[in-house]
């Protein structure tokens, strides 16, 4: 139970960030930008998705059951679950770290209106943007490149009809928002001296409520037009998500007892 309540806590953060939009409509707008320059690609991306799609799985069934066999439809429409589920997987989280380093600069000034509303904000050196968006660049493909085995995982699982199937979507959709809730949590975290080791281990000590926050996350993200318009407030989200983290880590701290004397 308390971990249904923790993801339900998660879910809920992901809200408070779109409220942010009330707060601060003028950064937040001004947040859609990297969104619109990436999307292009991935329009593109699913767009070859969806053309080489038949062909896919009419070879997957052709190889498991045969071209003439009864079962060969239902075979091509599992198949084709299965691989558009391991495929969003790869593309949501490739998507949400491209944009990510490509708006460094306009989800900064996000993070840090959202951070500092929540209370006092560490004062750290003014790293230039591109410094950044190095760090961004080498966290992120660090994370995709885990995300390719993870998704032939599913694609295999997802091939058993039924329940493989369901528990492909269910399981990616968690495995996803992990990714993606580790790099909309990034900035709040980066602006304390934590890198991304700080942040697995923060956030997986809270991770039913981290994984509500990123499976909406990873939803919304997963729909071309409202991964643009959603990416400010996943943003604002996770800062929210980070600064409690944040905040439960400190309290823990303080309230742990000393050495005996």
């Amino acid at each position: 139970m308390r971990a249904l309540k923790d993801f339900a806590q998660g879910i809920g953060l992901y809200w408070r960030g779109v409220r942010t939009w009330s707060a601060d409509p003028t950064s937040m707008a001004i947040g859609l930008i990297p969104g619109l320059i990436t999307m292009a690609l991935f329009v593109a991306i699913f767009v070859a998705l969806g053309w080489g799609l038949a062909g896919a799985t009419r070879w997957i069934a052709d190889s498991a059951v045969g071209a003439d066999s009864g079962l060969h439809g239902i075979v091509q429409f599992v198949a084709g679950l299965a691989l558009v589920g391991a495929f969003l997987l790869i593309v949501v989280y490739a998507f949400v770290t491209v944009t990510s380093v490509v708006g460094q600069p306009f989800f900064e000034r996000i993070s840090h209106r959202v951070d500092s509303r929540l209370g006092p904000v560490p004062v750290t050196p003014a790293w230039p943007w591109w410094s950044n968006a190095a760090r961004g660049v080498g966290e992120g493909a660090r994370l995709l490149l885990l995300t390719v085995p993870l998704a032939m995982g599913l694609f295999l699982l997802g091939l058993i009809p039924a329940v493989g199937t369901v528990a492909s979507w269910v399981l990616g959709m968690l495995i996803g928002g992990w990714f993606v809730a580790l790099d909309f949590t990034a900035i709040p975290f980066e602006r304390r001296g934590m890198a991304l080791r700080d942040r697995r281990r923060i956030l997986g000590t809270r991770r039913a409520r981290t994984l509500g926050f990123g499976a909406m996350a990873f939803v919304m993200s997963a729909v071309p037009p409202l991964a643009v318009l959603t990416m400010p407030s996943a943003v604002a989200g996770g800062t929210i998500l980070a600064r409690l983290a944040l905040d439960e880590v400190s309290a823990d701290t303080r309230d742990a007892p000393g050495p005996r004397g």
